[in-house]
């Protein structure tokens, strides 16, 4: 199994710290828990055409070679879901596939739901000098989350001025989808819209907002469920 976190988060706050990682060991799977690049341990260029959703799925095409994977179970949440969702379109190696914390944005949009959060206020909250300068808490949040983990602010605005905005060919999946959604998360908004676009992709609604909904526990025992 591979795990992709979601933008300014890493491999410990989404996978581990939530108990995803020890429920898919405890079903006696090998996890591999990335962190992306410009998050956590990764590294971290400033240059904007080093990042996008569209590089870090290459990047996992790359791990699956690494590894050896003939097959794999690959799970990604909010920017981890549509690096999850090209590398479904593109590899015949993703066996199982489960996203969650988005929704019709990505049929939509071509990503992360920009009309909820604008990724130049994200930008500007990630490179301004004083964080309490920052009024929109919609934003604000992002920037208190890159400095509580020690991420690097510029790299995250690099990512996040690149973010994916082209149709994605949901269409060509073939891996059986579960589509995951928190009840109070503004960026996963009509997430049926998402899995119909998905073919024969099956919706499971957990409790929570876009950083809570990871650890209700309903959402590793899903993702359990689905691979089995």
């Amino acid at each position: 199994m591979v795990l992709h976190h979601g933008f300014a988060a890493d491999a410990l706050t989404n996978w581990y710290h939530p108990g995803v990682v020890a429920a898919l060991v405890g079903d006696e799977r090998t996890v591999w828990a990335i962190d992306a690049r410009g998050h956590g341990g990764s590294d971290a260029p400033h240059e904007a055409d080093r990042y996008g959703e569209a590089r870090m799925a290459a990047d996992l095409r790359a791990l699956f070679d690494l590894i050896g994977a003939e097959e794999v179970d690959l799970v990604g949440y909010s920017m981890g879901a549509v690096v999850a969702l090209l590398t479904a379109v593109e590899d015949t190696r993703v066996r199982r596939l489960a996203i969650g914390g988005v929704g019709a944005g990505i049929v939509e949009l071509g990503g992360v739901d920009t009309r909820v959060v604008d990724p130049r206020a994200i930008v500007a909250a990630l490179t301004a000098d004083d964080p309490d300068s920052i009024a929109d808490e919609g934003v604000r949040v992002f920037r208190v989350i890159a400095d509580a983990l020690g991420n690097d602010r510029l790299a995250l605005a690099a990512q996040a001025s690149s973010r994916h905005h082209d149709p994605i060919a949901l269409e060509r999946i073939a891996a059986p989808t579960l589509v995951l959604a928190g009840d109070a998360d503004p960026l996963a908004t009509r997430p049926q819209v998402l899995a119909d676009a998905i073919p024969g992709a099956r919706l499971a609604i957990v409790s929570g907002d876009h950083l809570l909904a990871v650890g209700d526990p309903r959402f590793a025992a899903l993702i359990v469920e689905h691979v089995a």
